[in-house]
């Protein structure tokens, strides 16, 4: 996007910034008065901003300090909310109300009355300030069992539609409203630049430019147009632009990673969606986990006040994201005075709130935290509130739209959200296949085609959005019930067959493949490209072309990768992106009416380029904007070279050991329980510690895709372990609700204890019991998973890990391992403090 283009953005650069002022490899270092001047709407009358300020003159510290913080739901209650004072609660990804966050959409509405009326129960006299429930609404009220879907922002950017945006915002604040909650954290306004990076799904585009022309029209649609009218009393929510800033810049497209780029780069390209936030009034901005040029974006004060608060005017308040805090340099989980004075007024402490109350009060007495930072905070979180209506709104239930569950998924919203899957579409390649004719023998292939958690991606009922059934999604529709619909209604025949098999040959063939769900660095790529166990389709695809049916390619995913096999073999691809509940918006698109008339066109266009191979940075093989329509009539196709230009990425990271094998760089070793005498495996059948560890292969999905331990106790015990000598940094995945997955079957119970540990330069933490094993039936796989937490208690310390598992025992045992790696989805967890 040219730098014209962004002047009429309102970012055109001053005179002087043709002399950098900030370049690679220099501190992380602001000039705010390079930044733009944005006016912040009034939103307070003068007599709210009195209430407010009175407010603030009649609370304590230790008031002040609880309103900063805000607490998960699994490690929080409603009487620690009235004990510490505390100003907000959110759910993460996998908490809910009561402990199940599938919970009914009942239960978060009684657990939100709960939170609100230990908020109000205060000491005679003292000031009453009701909670706030933040709630991680990315594509609609996405938390919620029967909540409309919406297709995930890098398909919205595709539409090219700022007033259907709008809608969206208003669609997905009444559900949020429905039950309880008064903030999303939404609208994501991500530009990300290197699409490798496993959030870039939340980015509308690489384009700054288009990133920004949504932003208004998010932002209105979730708070309403800015107003001095209470939110509470329309059908509003707080938004919460993030994350602040240039989380979709970081070197290699890593999650939480480093931005190594200019000043100019930071303002021009991740400070643009900013202008139109802050010029609608986004009541909140969330700062990033990433950093700056070295330096965590959470800990920046030249970012956060400097620029944001003076220089941009932003008047609402800053949250961190989930113990973020932790990552500033100084500071832990438990103490982060360098946050608050840097500019954050709330911090996102999921499971370290308590210990942040303490530290906290002594800092603002001792002075380390100054009370007028302090007091900043708190008037800023006081104004927001005020500005909601909550301190007149009453309890949750009580209020407009609340319990009136006829609004989750309603047909007005699944009309939006079906809409927005409809001008999401981008045709890719079609040679005269499309429009299907709805009457004849269809047939619809691949594993994605009737998987509705699929076509939902990450954030979807819980944080990864993995481990849901279809019967989790009611009043949903999957790309197969779409079609299937489609053709019934006019009078064809639609079969489902994943692996394309079929008895009566089909007119077409439908083949829906793509990325399987994922969240944050989970969904991290080494390269552009599929991870190979999600490639089946492509040979399902070359023998049905080879038996001369047609084949229309749909791809559901969260970025554009290198597919060009695909290219080459189909004779229509669409991208889907990531639809969201209503799959019959696919269905709308692939097929004309019985006659063959067009319903609708294609208008889907690229929100970032498509690459020609899996390298990033590599070759374009469709530009940003590219798309077809059906008007444009059949293509010719010349073959794309296969030639993915980087070596297979393979498994990917997280995973240590998989179909018997160990993963690249990474070694399955046999040893005594103290570490000695040890054993590389590196054939089978084989024997270490003289006999008493006996190695051999078993079948687990595929032929010997697993490895099979038969240990005689002893004196000095025996270990199966994971190691390598390039020790690896997963302290991130520890502040998540990360598992070390291990899929086992016990083969014989063993006579004495397991356990299981990891090996790191420094403090790995006390040997887990793993007595689950010994719990489970012979003879059966099973997938048990270990909080990364457990090993730790903290987010510190798995920074370099020499040795992920170390499965020990003293006794008799016999068990078979096919796989260890670290991920969400486990058929039972190990219980630890």
């Amino acid at each position: 996007m040219s730098i014209l283009m962004l002047g009429v953005a309102g970012l055109c650069a001053p005179a002087y910034a043709s002399e950098e002022p900030s370049i690679v490899g220099t501190e992380a270092i602001v000039h705010p008065e390079i930044w733009p001047e944005i006016a912040y709407p009034r939103v307070l009358t003068d007599e709210s901003e009195a209430r407010v300020q009175k407010i603030l003159a009649q609370m304590t510290i230790e008031e002040k300090v609880g309103q900063i913080l805000q607490a998960d739901l699994d490690s929080v209650t409603p009487e620690d909310v009235q004990k510490y004072h505390l100003g907000s609660v959110l759910n993460g990804g996998n908490s809910g109300p009561y402990g199940n966050d599938k919970a009914p959409a009942k239960d978060w509405l009684a657990y939100a009355d709960e939170f609100y009326n230990a908020s109000i129960n205060v000491k005679k006299g003292r000031p009453i300030i009701p909670i706030i429930w933040g709630t991680d609404a990315v594509h609609g009220h996405s938390n919620i069992i029967g909540a409309t879907l919406f297709p995930h922002n890098v398909g919205l950017g595709a539409m090219r539609d700022p007033q259907l945006i709008e809608k969206i915002g208003r669609a997905t604040a009444i559900e949020i409203r429905v039950t309880g909650q008064e903030w999303t954290f939404a609208p994501t306004v991500t530009v990300p630049q290197d699409y490798r990076w496993g959030r870039a799904y939340e980015g509308y585009s690489s384009d700054p430019s288009l990133v920004a022309s949504y932003v208004g029209s998010m932002v209105r649609g979730l708070q309403g147009p800015p107003s001095i009218k209470p939110l509470l009393d329309g059908p509003y929510v707080l938004a919460s632009t993030k994350h602040f800033l240039a989380d979709g810049g970081t070197d290699g497209g890593k999650d939480q990673g480093d931005a190594k780029i200019s000043e100019l780069e930071l303002r021009y390209i991740h400070g643009a969606p900013y202008l139109p936030a802050i010029e609608n009034g986004v009541a909140t901005v969330m700062s990033s986990f990433s950093s700056w040029q070295g330096k965590k974006i959470t800990g920046h004060k030249g970012l956060q006040t400097d620029v944001l608060k003076d220089r941009m005017n932003f008047e609402g308040f800053i949250v961190t994201d989930w113990n973020a805090h932790g990552q500033v340099d100084g500071c832990t989980n438990a103490s982060c005075p360098q946050a608050v004075n840097a500019g954050v007024d709330m911090i996102m402490a999921p499971d370290s709130w308590k210990s942040l109350y303490h530290s906290i009060i002594p800092q603002v007495k001792d002075g380390t935290i100054p009370m007028a930072r302090l007091d900043d905070a708190v008037l800023r979180i006081l104004r927001v509130k005020e500005r909601l209506g909550l301190f007149d709104a009453g309890k949750p239930s009580s209020r407009p739209y609340s319990g009136q569950y006829e609004y989750l998924g309603s047909k007005e919203h699944r009309d939006i959200a079906r809409e927005a899957v409809r001008k999401s579409m981008t045709l890719l390649k079609n040679t005269g296949v499309l429009p299907l004719k709805p009457n004849g023998n269809i047939l619809v292939a691949g594993d994605g085609a009737d998987d509705i958690a699929r076509q939902a991606g990450g954030w979807t009922i819980s944080w990864q959005g993995t481990g849901l059934t279809n019967d989790m999604f009611p009043g949903a529709t999957s790309l197969w019930g779409g079609i299937n619909q489609a053709v019934g209604n006019a009078g064809g025949k639609a079969i489902l067959s994943p692996d394309g098999s079929y008895t009566d040959k089909p007119d077409a063939a439908i083949v829906v493949f793509g990325e399987t769900p994922y969240a944050e660095f989970q969904g991290d790529l080494a390269s552009l490209q599929l991870r190979p166990e999600l490639r089946a389709p492509y040979e399902t695809m070359r023998k049905l072309k080879q038996q001369g049916i047609p084949v229309v390619a749909v791809m559901i995913t969260g970025r554009p990768l290198y597919v060009n096999p695909v290219l080459n073999l189909a004779d229509a691809f669409v991208t889907a992106w990531l639809p969201g509940s209503e799959g019959g918006g696919v269905a709308d698109m692939l097929f004309s009416d019985a006659e063959g008339r067009v319903k609708y066109d294609f208008q889907g266009r690229l929100p970032t380029s498509w690459p020609a191979t899996a390298k990033h940075g590599g070759a374009t093989l469709f530009p940003f904007g590219y798309g077809l329509t059906l008007g444009d009539g059949p293509m010719k196709w010349t073959n794309l070279s296969e030639d993915a230009a980087v070596e297979d990425a393979g498994t990917g990271a997280g995973i240590y050991f998989d179909k018997g094998i160990p993963a690249a760089s990474w070694s399955l070793m046999v040893t005594r329980a103290n570490g000695a005498e040890s054993l590389r495996v590196t054939t089978v059948p084989s024997s270490a510690l003289a006999g008493r560890v006996k190695i051999t292969s078993t079948d687990h999905i595929v032929q010997e895709g697993a490895r099979k331990f038969e240990i005689t106790g002893g004196v000095d015990g025996a270990a199966v372990e994971l190691s390598t000598q390039d020790p690896i940094d997963i302290t991130r995945e520890t502040n998540g609700d990360v598992l070390l997955l291990t899929t086992i079957r016990i083969d014989k119970k063993p006579t004495e204890k397991l356990s299981l540990s990891m090996r790191c330069g420094v403090n790995c933490g006390d040997k887990i019991p793993f007595d689950i094993l010994a719990e489970q039936k012979l003879g059966e796989w099973n997938v048990i998973g270990v909080p990364l937490k457990c090993f730790v208690g903290s987010t510190q310390g798995l920074n370099k890990v020499e040795a992920p598992f170390i499965l020990s025992t003293y006794g008799d045992v016999k068990f078979s391992i096919a796989k260890v790696a670290l991920g969400m989805d486990a058929d039972h967890v190990v219980k630890c403090k």
